[in-house]
């Protein structure tokens, strides 16, 4: 991958993850309080929907930049290699290898941005004090494995399902999509996988929101997963799933979407 290749990716990476992340941050608190384990009410309901808004406005550029150039770097070294019956496994391997290094930056945002939206009389900036100060560095990357572990899966239907959709659109019209057409692939390949993982996305905000010391405080996924079959039941388990299907099938319009766009005008 050629240098102005990469630098394109970042770059587009970045503003996507931007553009998303703060357009669709209300819908985001929403689906949080939903999933928390305090109820909606008690999280603040419709009150403060914009807390926790600086920690994904630092964050997003960041995580969404690493995503990218990880995933385009990934796919362009292994596509020399393989045949097309190949192409899904590989866009399926360049997707978790992103998710994993994007993750490194993304879950400090995300903890800090939960909590905030849980607790809307307290500011981000206060609530990552208190996060340093308790819990140290581990506990800004509380929810580490289980953000990965709901990422991957999430990726491995989303990025494939996103290229396929692509592929298939470019050999009916016979050339190569359009931005706002590679935009409704994504919305389609967005929607699908956030509804199929949203069981893991739940396990992670209880993982996350949980108090130091708690049993979901360690982290364990399977354990989370268990707690809330036994206490919620299969609604519990897709708890907040139409705002997370909303939001991710919008997003995966304007991510996917700019994303596409900015890396084609910058090349």
């Amino acid at each position: 991958m050629e240098p102005r290749e990469s630098w394109a990716a970042l770059a587009a990476g970045g503003v996507a993850g931007v553009c998303v992340d703060l357009i669709l941050f209300p819908l985001d608190t929403v689906k949080t309080r939903l999933q928390s384990p305090q109820g909606f009410r008690k999280a603040g309901d419709f009150r403060g929907i914009y807390a926790g808004v600086p920690s994904t406005a630092i964050g997003s550029f960041p995580n969404a930049a690493a995503f990218f150039i990880t995933y385009e770097n990934v796919k362009s070294m292994l596509h020399h290699d393989s045949t097309s019956y190949l192409t899904p496994a590989t866009h399926m391997v360049a997707a978790s290898l992103g998710e994993v290094v994007a993750c490194l930056i993304r879950v400090p945002s995300e903890v800090v941005k939960q909590r905030a939206q849980v607790s809307p009389s307290s500011s981000t900036l206060r609530i990552l004090s208190h996060t340093l100060y308790h819990e140290g560095i581990q506990g800004l990357y509380r929810g580490y494995k289980s953000t990965v572990l709901r990422e991957i899966p999430f990726s491995l239907v989303q990025f494939p399902l996103w290229e396929s959709l692509k592929d298939l659109w470019s050999w009916k019209q016979g050339h190569v999509v359009d931005s706002w057409q590679s935009a409704v692939c994504g919305a389609f390949a967005g929607g699908f996988a956030a509804a199929v993982t949203t069981p893991l996305d739940v396990a992670k905000t209880r993982i996350m929101l949980a108090k130091a010391g708690s049993s979901n405080a360690s982290g364990n996924v399977l354990a989370a997963l268990g707690g809330i079959w036994r206490t919620q039941g299969l609604s519990g388990l897709f708890a907040g799933v139409v705002p997370r299907m909303a939001a991710i099938s919008l997003g995966g319009f304007i991510f996917l979407g700019t994303y596409e766009k900015t890396r084609q005008l910058l090349l």
